[in-house]
């Protein structure tokens, strides 16, 4: 009979697991048996469909049963230790190469079958497997589908297998967590049976049925915790009546262009939701250049007339005080009291800002996530507006609206979002997009590229930057990868120095300090910089209008999200 496991206990509970294993699971936020169950494959292996080593084409992902021939220990440490294998599956021969291979040292043993799961490579009749995901071959396993979970350092996917098919096998049912009623009218499958067949699904029938069972279950208590959180926060929530007497169209009227349709549609949405009884809880979607600082100004000088204090916070420093400049030379001229608040700030001028805020002699801070911090106090806050809001944590975002009874708030995102999807992610916020461009806009030109035709990609950016513009270069990686053949910007900024010797170029990525990217970004704000080599830290960053071209390496390894952003 199978050993009672306490789902609810702690990992230690199961067999073989002791602190340094819980540990290594706690990495990935798995600490009970019950939080494993719920941490579902990334792929699978079918170990039914296998091919033969005479058959692989190049660049083909393939599963492959064969032989181990000979073991070759290559010399050297960390990155550079590599080990060879020798396969064989009765139709061909085929090389193995792992690298960092100093833990598989012990994986393997001449003579016996293993199953090989990787890319292939087929270079003049040689047929190799760079790193493949591998398992050792018994004849339980050859029918199977075997599950593929995402890891951590000091887990292996047998110990991950090993202990959910336990769990699962240990005699009882999985308690229900969805009522029968929503069963039968959708006709989803019990929680027990789609667990079971998440992990170890007999075939793709059964596999489509848990994996729908599941996505269901996920959407269902997000929609019942955004309706929750929509009851507690949002419409029925009281909030301020702004005065209706400080009009958004007198700012507007004031600009020396006029606002497009949508703009206009945005702003009588916003208008609306802050002269009404309860509190704005406001989404505002539209790409890059859309216009949507524009209707958040408009909201900041409706508070401010309405004397309010407003607050607009931004991921980062340079785009914090990018929306800075713009708010005083656009508002600051009406007489309404900015401030900029960040981390960076001496502590004699932070001083000096907070207790201006506090007693509400300054109408709007603008900065970054130091607005949120404790030392911070409003006299009247009213109005809270984020920026690319998906780019601050849950916490963060709640920290601020906190900061005030009941502030009305606005966060705004350049990430395009299909309109169902949104209503989705964020059901307890109201949605306003922008879908129209300003007139006047030089339409973006895209074109693909190979690597037979790379010189000519860099003809046209040479061609820009002679005429005084920049450039941006990116790449999907920090430094070259053994295993995956994308550019790295580490090697791309060695090229673009070499081929354009008169121009200044700088290295930008994520493991830089904040404070050196930020440097190097207002460098290449203020033109000191020409090209620009980097990851996609830039996708929010600031405006930088004299930049007219971007090449991007490894489009497909980008989202499209992504690259829409980029553009």
């Amino acid at each position: 009979m199978n050993q009672k496991i306490d789902r609810c206990g702690s990992m230690e509970g199961l067999p073989g697991i002791g602190p340094k294993k819980a540990e290594a699971f706690g990495r990935l936020q798995i600490f009970s048996p019950w939080d494993l169950l719920f941490h579902f494959p990334r792929e699978y292996q079918d170990l039914r469909k296998r091919a033969d080593i005479n058959t692989l084409e190049d660049g083909s992902r393939a599963l492959v049963c064969a032989k181990v021939l000979m073991i070759i220990k290559g010399k050297g440490f960390g990155r550079k230790r590599t080990l060879r294998l020798l396969v064989e599956d009765g139709t061909g021969r085929m090389e193995v190469l792992f690298f960092m291979s100093g833990y598989m040292d012990q994986a393997f043993r001449q003579g016996l079958p293993y199953f090989f799961y990787g890319k292939v490579r087929v270079e003049n009749g040689r047929v190799r497997m760079l790193h493949p995901d591998f398992m050792s071959y018994d004849g339980e396993t050859s029918g199977q589908i075997q599950p593929v979970y995402p890891l951590t350092k000091g887990l292996t996917q047998k110990e991950l297998r090993k202990h959910i098919s336990a769990i699962l096998s240990d005699g009882e049912d999985v308690p229900e967590t969805l009522p029968l009623s929503i069963l039968r009218k959708k006709k989803l499958c019990s929680l027990s049976y789609a667990l079971k067949n998440i992990h170890f699904p007999k075939d793709e029938q059964k596999y489509k049925e848990a994996r729908y069972r599941l996505v269901y279950e996920e959407l269902f208590f997000l929609q019942v915790a955004l309706q929750l959180s929509r009851e507690r926060f949002g419409k029925g929530r009281c909030g301020i009546s702004f005065s209706a007497e400080a009009r958004m169209d007198t700012f507007v009227t004031g600009l020396p262009y006029a606002p497009t349709q949508a703009q206009r549609r945005v702003l009588a949405d916003v208008e609306k939701d802050m002269e009404s009884a309860g509190a704005m809880n406001r989404l505002i979607q539209g790409d890059v250049g859309s216009g949507k600082t524009l209707i958040a100004q408009a909201a900041l000088y409706k508070a401010s007339k309405s004397r309010y204090q407003g607050a607009f916070m931004a991921p980062t420093e340079l785009l914090a005080r990018q929306h800075f400049e713009t708010l005083q030379a656009d508002l600051g001229s009406l007489g309404i009291r900015i401030a900029f608040l960040s981390g960076s700030l001496a502590a004699k001028q932070k001083n000096q800002t907070l207790k201006e805020l506090k007693e509400g002699r300054i109408d709007i801070v603008v900065g970054t996530h130091a607005i949120v911090s404790e030392g911070v106090q409003f006299d009247n806050l009213g109005l809270v507006i984020t920026d690319e809001q998906h780019r601050f944590g849950v916490n963060q975002r709640l920290l601020l609206s906190k900061k005030s009874e009941n502030p009305d708030v606005m966060v705004m995102t350049a990430t395009p979002i299909p309109r169902t999807l949104a209503v989705v992610m964020y059901g307890d916020l109201d949605i306003s997009v922008i879908d129209e461009m300003p007139p006047g806009r030089i339409p973006i030109h895209t074109a693909q590229f190979t690597e037979e035709t790379r010189d000519q990609a860099y003809l046209r950016l040479e061609k820009e930057v002679k005429k005084g513009h920049q450039a941006y270069v990116v790449a999907p990686l920090i430094e070259d990868s053994e295993t995956l053949e994308s550019r790295s910007v580490e090697s791309l900024i060695l090229e673009m120095q070499n081929r354009f010797p008169d121009d200044s170029c700088a290295l930008l990525h994520g493991n830089l300090p904040q404070l050196e990217k930020d440097r190097i970004m207002e460098r290449f704000y203020k033109g000191d910089i020409n090209i620009l080599v980097s990851t996609v830290v830039i996708e929010v960053g600031i405006d930088v209008p004299n930049a007219t071209v971007m090449i991007i390496e490894n489009a497909e390894r980008f989202g499209l999200a992504q690259l829409h952003q980029l553009r």
